[in-house]
């Protein structure tokens, strides 16, 4: 395996080498095995880190895996993730049918492969006492529209905790919404038109895609790598395409688990300014983080960067409380689309949340989860680990990990074999922009220490080789 690096080429080093092993694998196959990194970086003239970069690209693709003490060898489903291309990307019927299927399956089945926390992780008390206030003070919490821009109070405090984070807006910036799915569908209808492109995260939130399809959107994926987006594949993409907005999760990303470096955080700015389109950072699961990180909306000062956030991750699914931070022009014309499609967003929930966030419940209810997901991360790490699953990432917190066991070709496959053990999973091809088939899995560790998630992360297959099929 040896090819001519052009080192005056625009296409940094590591995008060549990680595209002419591409080319390799798609003329070699399936199984082979691929140089280790010292004959690789040797055999290619390139530094240990340049090697170490393109596997892990080739391994975030679905080409490559890693089998400790053996090496790198080209995935079995190397040829049918090669050929993505050819494939239509995923329709909104798979989009939905998915996420029925989450919804509708049995009560008993236990739902690892979910978005939201156990419900017997909730903590009622606090939110109960928050509802009785409400309801003491005010009976216009219970009857009346909020204001087009939402609860004040609530949005100044909102206002505060964005300063925790380094992130500076008046309260006039900050739109309240019926959770963060709404956000994401006020934004898509205000500032996209059919034909318009997009970059969004891959494998990213699949929710998205179809509300993008819906507004017939062209849809374009940037890998995500362990620091964020894959700046040197965004970067080539932008010679080719025009994007209005990048979608991304700066935190614990849905599905990989990833959060921003710095390094990349400031490349991506860099590219926004350079070729002209604004960034969505959709923060939903902050709450979940013990000690912040960076922020593009702190480096940025929303002027490119439009920030959003939620409850419903954290507090409540059913108290759908959200917000947008934007610049004063955006708002104003998010605050008209609202107006338009919802009317208000709901003045009760909001007000539940202010009571929370004033009494400090909301605060110290978020830090016990933050503690409780790092926890149950780190174990249920180690649990795959043992078990010989590669995980994509090891966050240090968060709900998801994006896991696969070398052994199953296609995560239709591990679903499948979830499903006997009583056990709800969504197969990684509807965490695909481009489509394809994919041998990745995203599982919730709030619900791996159940006897069933135990049981199957230990061996996916009791009754058959864990190859077959």
């Amino acid at each position: 395996m040896k090819w001519e690096i052009d080192q005056d080429s625009s296409l940094p080093v590591v995008t060549q080498v990680a595209e002419g092993m591409r080319d390799w694998i798609a003329r070699h196959g399936v199984g082979s095995r691929l140089p280790s990194i010292r004959r690789l970086s040797n055999d290619m003239g390139i530094s240990r880190n340049t090697a170490i970069e393109a596997y892990e690209r080739l391994v975030a693709q679905g080409l490559v895996c890693s089998r400790p003490g053996s090496g790198f060898y080209v995935t079995d489903g190397a040829s049918r993730a090669l050929g993505r291309k050819d494939r239509e990307a995923p329709s909104l019927d798979d989009v939905t049918d998915e996420m029925w299927r989450l919804f509708q399956v049995h009560e008993q089945t236990l739902k690892l492969g979910c978005g939201w926390l156990p419900t017997h992780w909730r903590e009622g008390d606090d939110l109960a006492y928050a509802i009785r206030h409400v309801t003491r003070q005010s009976r216009s919490g219970l009857f009346d529209y909020s204001t087009p821009l939402g609860t004040p109070e609530l949005r100044s405090l909102i206002r505060e905790r964005m300063r925790l984070l380094d992130i500076e807006a008046d309260a006039n910036q900050i739109l309240l919404t019926g959770g963060g799915s709404h956000a994401l569908d006020l934004l898509v209808r205000l500032t996209l038109e059919p034909g318009d492109t997009v970059f969004v995260e891959s494998p990213g939130y699949y929710n998205l895609f179809g509300l993008l399809r819906l507004q017939r959107v062209k849809v374009i994926g940037v890998p995500r790598l362990s620091g964020g987006p894959d700046v040197e594949r965004m970067e080539s993409l932008l010679k080719t395409h025009k994007p209005r907005l990048l979608f991304t999760n700066s935190v614990f990303q849905n599905p990989t688990g990833t959060t921003l470096v710095p390094t990349v955080a400031h490349r991506v700015l860099q590219l926004a300014e350079k070729h002209d389109f604004q960034i969505v950072e959709d923060d939903i699961y902050a709450d979940f983080q013990h000690a912040p990180t960076i922020r593009l909306a702190a480096l940025d000062g929303l002027r490119r960067v439009i920030y959003l956030g939620s409850f419903s991750k954290s507090l409540s699914c059913s108290l759908r409380v959200g917000f947008i931070a934007a610049g004063p022009r955006l708002i104003k014309q998010l605050v008209d689309v609202k107006m338009l499609t919802s009317i208000a967003s709901s003045r009760f929930a909001e007000q539940v949340v202010k009571t929370m966030l004033e009494n400090g419940s909301y605060r110290k209810l978020a830090e016990r989860l933050s503690t409780r997901l790092s926890e149950q991360m780190a174990s249920t790490l180690e649990l795959v680990g043992t078990a010989g699953w590669e995980a994509f990432a090891e966050p240090a917190g968060g709900m998801f990990l994006w896991i696969r066991h070398p052994a199953v070709a296609s995560s239709g496959r591990l679903v499948e074999l979830a499903q006997r053990a009583g056990i709800s999973l969504s197969p990684g091809d509807v965490f695909l922009p481009e489509g394809g088939h994919s041998p990745w899995t995203r599982i919730n560790v709030a619900y791996a220490r159940d006897p069933r998630a135990l049981r199957f992360l230990s061996c996916p297959d009791d009754d058959e080789p864990v190859g077959g099929g």
